[in-house]
């Protein structure tokens, strides 16, 4: 059954209210003046990200005891600080946190703490060489072009961060996937971000954040379909290099009849990437899946665990004997 409205990025069917007002031990509660230090007081020099729910900083804690150490050494983190206008229930958030920061997958960024100092709401987290998806597909400055077989990649990095997400004991809608949700380690390994955000989202917003499925924007609810959708939209920005796919582009891909789709998914490939990058047959096999992904109806829609098994078929086709 659906998630209605649920107010956080990643939505469980059964998240419990147990201990709520107690953040799981597993992660490390940061004063802000512990945040301060760990980011030469949130210095402008160490904005990595900047949008209007959140600020990101790096900052630098101790490997071992997670302590905030002198910038430049011990470990680098992201340090997210959060906008609190339009704040949820503080119990809730407080939930959300706990449940996040229990769950552990190579594609899913790692939560290390948090800060509930006062008004302020900030997450502490693994840091993301590579920074966004999105930075990538739109090539800032310095950047080089992602290859095929890197956007294939990070496909499957996101399938399987996805797919563990969906099998969870309680299981857990991602519901915010974008490419901008989306971080890329230094070997460009993708992992999703946990999206906590503070903000209780309408149908409006959420259009305007991630790839909304049309039965959300319909109804106002979300299942493990939805982000089957939102899969199948990325699947299209990985190709065509154009992280906000609209619907209009969606719509004409899926009236495309098997003979259009070999000549039409290759006219809308990433200009950035030359033509003997990427294997065509492969390019054509990931444009049926895409659409498989954004079927109108979710039903027809395949599980995040098939469609990752499908796309691993197409980077990695068995061999003959």
């Amino acid at each position: 059954m659906g998630n209605c409205l649920a107010s956080f990025g990643f939505s469980s069917t059964s998240v419990e209210r147990n201990n709520e007002s107690r953040p799981t031990p597993c992660l490390k509660s940061y004063s802000f003046e512990d945040l301060k230090t760990a980011t030469r007081k949130f210095h402008p020099d160490n904005l990595i990200e900047k949008d209007g729910d959140y600020l990101v900083f790096k900052g630098w804690i101790e490997e071992q005891t997670l302590s905030p150490s002198t910038p430049e050494t011990g470990m680098g983190v992201a340090v997210k600080i959060l906008e609190l206008e339009g704040f949820p229930d503080h119990d809730e958030w407080l939930t959300k946190l706990n449940y996040v920061g229990q769950l552990h997958h190579p594609n899913l960024v790692k939560l290390i703490g948090y800060c509930l100092d006062g008004k302020h709401r900030i997450l502490v987290s693994e840091f993301s060489g590579n920074g966004s998806l999105e930075h990538r597909l739109t090539r800032r400055v310095g950047t080089r072009p992602l290859s095929w077989e890197t956007r294939m990649k990070v496909a499957i990095g996101v399938a399987k961060g996805l797919s563990f997400l969906h099998g969870a004991e309680s299981q857990v809608v991602y519901r915010y996937l974008d490419a901008s949700n989306i971080l890329l380690d230094d070997e460009f390994n993708a992992k999703l971000s946990a999206y906590l955000s503070t903000r209780i989202m309408d149908i409006q917003g959420y259009a305007t954040q991630g790839y909304p499925a049309t039965e959300y924007v319909d109804t106002g609810c979300v299942s493990e379909k939805s982000d089957v959708y939102c899969f199948g939209v990325l699947l299209r920005a990985l190709s065509t290099g154009q992280p906000a796919v609209t619907q209009s582009m969606i719509d004409e891909q899926n009236r495309l009849d098997c003979v259009m789709c070999f000549q039409k998914s290759v006219q809308i490939m990433d200009t950035n990437m030359e033509k003997d990058d990427y294997p065509r047959k492969a390019v054509v096999a990931v444009a049926a899946l895409a659409s498989q992904c954004t079927y109108l109806n979710p039903s027809l829609r395949p599980k995040m665990s098939e469609v990752l098994q499908k796309l691993q078929k197409v980077v990695s086709p068995p061999k003959c004997i």
